[in-house]
């Protein structure tokens, strides 16, 4: 790197602090590169580093972080002349690399907005990942230069995230964000180390995004973080038959069809929720569940014979293009619909802890396989994209070599107890 130019009147802070407060001073740092400093207006407080660039057409600026007028310099936030200038440079090398688009170096926002706008093309699950981003990663990475997101600023605002509480849901009209107690249980901090892995993911789908599209040129510093171990590890809670059979029947009359209905395929509720009558074929014994989005995937579920006595009554009186699962009022389920009710049906049929609706789907792939289904049958009458997925949740109750060994086990002098005793 060029050597830095001296500049007496912004080296040191004794020197800064007797400028004018408010007004930028720059000094040059090479071709078309300044290094400004602009003095706090309050007396106590830091001033602040910023770089004008000249592109050929236009001069550039940004922020580079605090000057140590009262503070020592990290090197990150808090910056000495000679870091700044460091740093200025750096954002002209980048800046300057013909592969950037319009010459400007990109901040974490724009890269965001860059991957969201390819994300609602290509792929599922668009705003809960805009969510993601919004709640996550742009109060904490918005405005910074992605180029600037150094290995140690992303394990520490990642390891922050595991420690914070989670987020609560709050009303609309309710102002700030509530969080909920913070993790002390084992199960808990694991959970939100979990959540913290996830959003990692977003944040390098983002940058990996930008890297692939040429708007940076390095992807070192996200790819040496990497997320917490045995974090991830899936407790996957399904219904025993008794259980799901006292759920059935507590349920509202018209809730109660789209409970059996993922019992019987494996659905997800929102499949349930627009499956339509001409995508059920009774000559086939299948039911077809269309893809959600543009790069989805459609699927046939093949049905048992309960299955399609069920789907048979389901459908009766029905046009193909009615839904096969209407509410009471004739109209689909929404979003939030099944959520009251099944609480309320968990309640009553006395299944402790309550269930989600996914866990119904975790009940189908379960039994199948306790029955010995294979991982990959499983993987594709779920719709999982690979095993990978299935195997997390599902290659224990598959592995029947361990029940088989310790099948082996000799009784060690143990008998069955028994309440009945002999009359004498």
């Amino acid at each position: 790197m060029a050597r830095t130019s001296r500049s007496s009147g912004l080296e040191t802070r004794t020197n800064r602090l007797k400028l004018a407060g408010g007004k930028a001073e720059f000094v040059a740092i090479g071709a078309g590169l300044s290094l400004g400093y602009r003095r706090s207006l309050n007396k106590a407080g830091n001033g602040t580093w910023q770089v004008r660039l000249w592109t050929g057409e236009k001069y550039v600026k940004h922020a580079l972080g605090d000057a140590d007028d009262y503070l020592d310099a990290d090197g990150a936030n808090v910056l000495t002349y000679w870091q700044a200038s460091n740093k200025a440079r750096a954002f002209a090398e980048e800046a300057r690399k013909p592969d950037i688009p319009n010459s400007k170096p990109v901040t974490v926002k724009e890269a965001a907005q860059h991957y969201l706008e390819w994300y609602r093309e290509h792929r599922k699950s668009y705003r809960e990942t805009e969510a993601t981003v919004n709640a996550h990663i742009l109060p904490a990475w918005g405005d910074k230069l992605l180029m600037e997101a150094t290995t140690p600023a992303i394990k520490r605002w990642h390891e922050n995230l595991a420690t914070t509480p989670a987020r609560k849901r709050v009303s609309m009209l309710a102002t700030g964000t509530a969080y909920r107690e913070k993790p002390v249980t084992a199960d808990a901090k694991r959970a939100r180390k979990s959540t913290a892995n996830r959003i990692l993911t977003v944040f390098k789908a983002i940058a990996n995004k930008a890297f692939r599209d040429g708007l940076v040129s390095d992807d070192t510093a996200w790819r040496r973080v990497k997320p917490f171990e045995n974090a991830d590890e899936p407790v996957t809670r399904f219904l025993t038959e008794a259980e799901s059979t006292r759920l059935v029947n507590a349920c509202r009359a018209d809730f109660r069809q789209m409970v059996k209905a993922a019992l019987f395929t494996g659905c997800r509720y929102g499949e349930l929720s627009r499956l339509l009558v001409k995508d059920v074929n009774l000559d086939t014994g299948m039911i077809y569940i269309s893809p959600e989005a543009k790069s989805g995937k459609g699927r046939y579920i093949p049905m048992n014979v309960e299955g399609m006595d069920f789907f048979q009554a389901a459908i009766a009186g029905k046009t193909g293009k009615d839904y096969v699962f209407p509410r009471n009022d004739g109209g689909p389920w929404g979003k939030n619909h099944h959520v009251r009710l099944l609480k309320d049906a968990c309640a009553q049929a006395k299944v402790e802890p309550e269930i989600g609706f996914h866990e119904l789907r975790h009940t189908f792939a379960s039994h199948l396989a306790q029955s010995g289904v294979d991982l990959l049958t499983i993987s594709k009458l779920l719709g999982h994209a690979d095993t990978r997925i299935t195997s997390r949740h599902y290659a224990h109750l598959c592995d029947n070599t361990l029940k088989a060994a310790v099948a082996k086990l000799p009784s060690f002098g143990h008998q069955a107890e028994t309440k009945v005793r002999a009359i004498r």
